[in-house]
């Protein structure tokens, strides 16, 4: 069938057009946020192709996958169809709420009858207040990482997008007490002003902006241990990424992550100093990092694999494909 959804997220979008049908993208001139089209840091198939909102007013389109709440208008101005009512929809919610509301945030999506909402972890959809739409939960998947863990260098590993601007939503203030034990790599989009923001010496944390994935599964695969500190973010797929890669995992017990981060496969505590004890441990014990990041590897293939994923979807897609009739 013919998916039009809009490039949001790259790492879930990268594992949601590996499936058997043919993605829409939309493009626009500046490439701004509704219009980003295809991946430039990501492999993707060819199946996964750009349309421009013109174009799509002639195109067919068996279902619309919704991720903002514009998009709902846009789609419709675009399509010159509904959707919900023309052609089905999905709005996949990535995100916990943020509205200051929790536990009484209400979706924007909330009470409809037109429309399915897909949560891509199961804390996601206990927390939002979706009234009588219809949910479900389809947990992450991801293409496996090509590269092995090696935790040859005696650092840590951290990937956050814009820490500076989110601060204590992704941890950022809490990374100083780390650094004090291992120099820090940080990867991600607007990682640039992080060290003088965090006010470190020289050496201890330093910024990868904007990586190409395939390059930063190596580098990552070479620090010691991965660093997740996000207090309330939905579950990042770089954790799960690192896990695959076989990195053992230092992590805050938040939101999904005591769901993905199995007993054994590094620590997992709302415990700062038991983290920071893990992290030391992980520095001098070189074979009891392996031996954790071979559980992570474990656990997160088995688990968030990429078959197992794009199955859902597809019985998900075609279930609602088939009530629309």
């Amino acid at each position: 069938m013919n998916v039009l959804l809009w490039h949001v997220h790259g790492s879930w979008t990268t594992s949601f057009v590996h499936g058997k049908h043919h993605y829409l993208v939309p493009v626009t001139p500046d490439r701004g946020p509704y219009g980003l089209g295809r991946a430039r840091t990501y492999p993707w198939p060819d199946t996964a192709v750009e349309v421009t909102p013109d174009q799509l007013a002639t195109t067919d389109v068996d279902l619309v996958i919704l991720q903002r709440p514009e998009e709902l208008d846009l789609a419709t101005q675009w399509l010159g169809r509904r959707p919900g009512h023309d052609l089905p929809a999905i709005y996949v919610e990535h995100n916990t709420p943020k509205d200051g509301q929790v536990p009484n945030s209400r979706h924007p999506m909330a009470d409809r009858d037109d429309l399915l909402i897909a949560h891509v972890t199961g804390f996601n959809e206990l927390f939002w207040d979706t009234g009588a739409t219809r949910t479900t939960v389809v947990d992450h998947g991801i293409v496996a990482p090509t590269v092995e863990y090696t935790g040859e260098l005696d650092r840590l590993a951290v990937v956050i997008n814009e820490p500076v601007r989110r601060w204590r939503v992704t941890g950022t203030d809490l990374l100083p007490r780390f650094a004090e034990i291992a120099p820090l790599d940080v990867f991600g989009m607007g990682v640039a002003g992080l060290p003088d923001r965090l006010g470190l010496p020289g050496g201890r944390v330093t910024v990868h902006d904007d990586v190409p994935q395939a390059r930063m599964h190596t580098e990552l695969a070479r620090r010691r241990a991965y660093l997740h500190l996000c207090r309330w973010t939905s579950l990042g797929l770089s954790l799960i990424e690192a896990m695959a890669i076989g990195m053992p995992v230092v992590a805050l017990a938040t939101t999904e992550a005591v769901m993905a981060v199995p007993p054994g496969a590094g620590a997992l505590s709302t415990r700062v100093d038991v983290l920071l004890d893990a992290a030391r441990r992980f520095m001098a014990e070189p074979a009891e990092a392996r031996r954790a990041g071979a559980e992570a590897r474990l656990a997160a293939r088995d688990r968030y694999g990429l078959d197992r994923f794009l199955a859902d979807w597809d019985r998900l897609l075609e279930e609602e494909v088939c009530a629309s009739r």
